[in-house]
């Protein structure tokens, strides 16, 4: 588990969603936190001891998978996911004070950023190159840096407050209800069940036949576990070699699906843990509620049974 002493690491400069997301955790916000350039740096902050934790981005609702983050975790050693963290995201096109819209000849992001407004500069700002940044935060500092009417950056509305810019045009993402998941990494660990829970694993092949990935589901789906994440990763061993990572609900310590993943152990050349944690968002904490009320419940339900078992005669 993390330790409390020790700094968090996350994907900075200041201004990023991802410090946005992690300031919303006042647990987390109370420790020593560290702004690192890229997702592989706040990972080697934690492997080299430099931190304790890592806090980094790992899906959207829109653009899909940080295949920067997926990759971490599944290549990493030592590592799991201790919790995530679910973020309202809003992008604000910014730039120099009187940028004036039909002057932007070049927008800059992160890529994952760029892409959930991909219709939105195609058919506000179709003369402008998209061009690339490790975060949203950086891309502002480099508008801001630069001076030029003719660049603009697509970021967080924090961040025209922090490098002094100005919004263009708000809230530019081409779908409603864009959200991006965090997950707060760190030294093999897992937190207690919380009656709302996912796990995440890695499962490895020993060979790509036909067949295999639905041999691979099919454990879950005997067992009515419901998958929340599918993502397939090339191995970096050989073309065409993929494992598959893989989000359920529930917890390790939960028999059924503890007996799923013994299940795929046996089957698989390799099952790699990264972590059972809880479910993030007010929607989850009201599940956990009410998984505690049943559970109290039926354990009343089931005293009030034991109770009417008659003493065994002499």
């Amino acid at each position: 588990m993390p330790t409390e002493a020790g700094p968090i690491a996350y994907l900075g400069p200041p201004a990023t969603f991802t410090e946005e997301a992690l300031l919303t955790e006042a647990d987390l916000a109370a420790r020593q936190l560290r702004p690192v350039p890229t997702i592989a740096d706040a990972f080697d902050a934690v492997v080299e001891g430099s931190a304790s934790a890592a806090f980094v981005p790992i899906e959207n609702s829109i653009e899909g998978p940080v295949n920067a983050t997926v990759d971490q975790l599944v290549f990493s050693e030592g590592l799991a996911v201790h919790r995530e963290v679910v973020l309202d995201v809003h992008l604000d096109l910014m730039g120099v004070a009187g940028t004036p819209l039909g002057s932007v000849r070049r927008v800059i992001s992160f890529p994952h950023a760029a892409a959930q407004c991909r219709r939105y500069l195609r058919d506000r700002l179709p003369q402008a190159e998209v061009g690339e940044a490790s975060s949203t935060a950086e891309a502002a500092r480099l508008v801001a840096e630069a001076g030029l009417a003719e660049v603009a950056a697509v970021a967080a509305p924090l961040a025209a407050k922090v490098y002094g810019l100005e919004v263009l045009d708000h809230a530019i993402e081409d779908h409603d209800g864009n959200q991006t998941r965090f997950v707060l990494v760190g030294p093999a660990g897992v937190p207690p069940p919380t009656g709302h829970d996912r796990t995440t694993v890695v499962c490895f092949q020993h060979a790509d036949r036909p067949g295999s990935l639905h041999s691979i589901l099919g454990q879950f789906a005997a067992r009515s576990l419901n998958l929340t994440f599918i993502e397939s990763r090339p191995t970096k061993q050989a073309l065409g070699q993929y494992c598959f990572v893989i989000t359920v609900e529930g917890h390790v310590a939960d028999e059924v699906l503890g007996d799923c993943l013994k299940e795929l152990r046996m089957q698989l050349d390799e099952l790699k843990f990264l972590g059972s944690y809880p479910v993030a968002g007010e929607a989850a904490s009201r599940r956990r509620e009410e998984v505690e009320a049943g559970r109290r419940s039926a354990q009343e339900w089931l005293d009030s049974l034991r109770a009417l078992v008659l003493p065994a005669q002499p």
